[in-house]
């Protein structure tokens, strides 16, 4: 995912914007809609498509609102989206100028819900809307035990590989371990025409997503069953002195801490690459590349130290209504009009995520390229919810492509672990 998912800093946002776009003067005196004066709602989104086109998902939320307004006419919902790679510094200079947006998608709510600044997803959400949400991720907007956040798409991970190098390398399935892996991975890197084994994307992109994989896989993770941050645990310096042997023997791209999933993805879909871990979102750049057959390329749950992942990584990015406008009867009629099936089923399929409500992921189960993903998320694994995980995951993305780039892991584990443990 893009985000991812929940991604979390510091470019301005254009006058326009930040002086009207989320501007309090023009709401109403906080009635809400049941009261039947007319009342804004602005709504802040991260858009996954591409700006100016059918694809943006500016297009996506402005026909919600219109099908909204004509139910709903005395609420109009202003929608704005900013591309992904500028949605969070964007959101942060927003929130600096308290120009506070009412909905949020593409955020965690924790530092909201800790400045008593969110609703609660109960006070935004029917109850049919609500008991409806996937729990996996429904638990990743808690807050002290309470639901702030709202799913609104998911995304697990797979490992894809290329068949059509498998054969040539004389691999006949895809690993299940680690030591598998490395076996594999060998064998395609030596087939030449500069072959990519393994491809290990840790540059600043989504360097904590590959990394978490690598962790579950020994059986480690980003914090604990009491939610403390285990960042430099012995089971993820394992994982990371793993990746360093892959690393050294020449079997992934050079210098994987440079190297962003964007550019790996496109790889993969050229056919440069053997293996790669991947969310649904690889699919649309492969058939886009037109260069593998859809026989050239398969899913396999990712191996780890001793058995495939079975709590694969889960992501979700997350809607949060933010009450200081006081709307909160308007916000829930959107919202609830909002995360109708169809729209989770559309939204889906124009950028290849997941649903975030059971009844749409129970629609998807059986399909071809999409259902081994859905019936991955009951078991999967989410990011922390500790309140300052988007200053940690930003520093991960920043530092721990270090660990395989020459300095020792246990290091660069060791300061994040410090840099984490200081702020929780």
């Amino acid at each position: 995912m893009k985000h991812r998912l929940a991604a979390a800093a510091a470019l301005g946002l254009s006058a326009a914007l930040a002086l009207s776009a989320c501007s309090s003067s023009s709401k109403s005196s906080g009635s809400g809609s049941s009261s039947g004066a007319q009342v804004t709602l602005h709504f802040f989104g991260a858009d996954y498509g591409t700006a100016g086109t059918s694809n943006s998902t500016q297009t996506y939320w402005q026909n919600i609102a219109t099908a909204f307004h004509a139910k709903y006419p005395n609420v109009t919902v202003d929608i704005q989206t900013i591309d992904w790679n500028d949605f969070p510094n964007k959101l942060h200079t927003l929130l600096q100028s308290k120009n506070y947006p009412d909905i949020i998608e593409g955020d965690a709510p924790q530092s909201y819900a800790q400045e008593g600044i969110a609703y609660k997803a109960s006070d935004v959400l029917s109850q049919s809307t609500l008991s409806n949400l996937i729990p996996t991720f429904a638990k990743q907007g808690d807050y002290q035990g309470t639901e702030y956040g709202i799913p609104f798409t998911t995304s697990t991970r797979a490992l894809y590989y290329n068949t059509k190098l498998f054969k040539a390398a004389g691999i006949s399935a895809p690993p299940t371990t680690w030591a598998e892996l490395q076996t594999d991975a060998g064998k395609l890197a030596k087939l030449g025409n500069s072959t990519i084994g393994y491809g290990m994307p840790l540059g600043t992109e989504e360097a904590q997503a590959e990394s978490f994989m690598w962790m579950l896989g020994a059986g480690g993770g980003y914090v604990n069953s009491g939610g403390t941050y285990t960042i430099n645990s012995a089971a993820n310096v394992t994982a990371f002195n793993e990746m360093n042997a892959l690393v050294k023997a020449g079997d992934t791209e050079a210098n994987p801490g440079t190297v962003n999933r964007a550019t790996m993805w496109s790889d993969f879909a050229a056919g440069q690459v053997g293996m790669v871990g991947g969310s649904p979102a690889v699919v649309p750049i492969i058939q886009t590349a037109g260069k593998l057959t859809s026989s050239d390329w398969a899913t396999a749950p990712f191996p780890g130290q001793s058995g495939t992942v079975t709590n694969p990584l889960g992501v979700d990015d997350q809607i949060v209504a933010l009450n200081t406008h006081n709307d909160q009867s308007s916000i829930q009629e959107f919202l609830n009009f909002a995360y109708q099936d169809s729209y989770q089923a559309q939204f889906d399929k124009l950028y290849d995520l997941l649903p975030a409500t059971t009844s749409a992921a129970n629609a998807e189960e059986n399909d071809p390229i999409f259902g081994a993903f859905v019936k991955a998320i009951p078991t999967s694994s989410a990011y922390p919810t500790n309140a300052n995980w988007s200053d940690v995951g930003t520093k991960i993305k920043q530092t721990i492509g270090a660990a395989v780039d020459g300095t020792s892991p246990s290091t660069v584990l060791g300061q994040i672990q410090s840099f984490a443990s200081s702020g929780q």
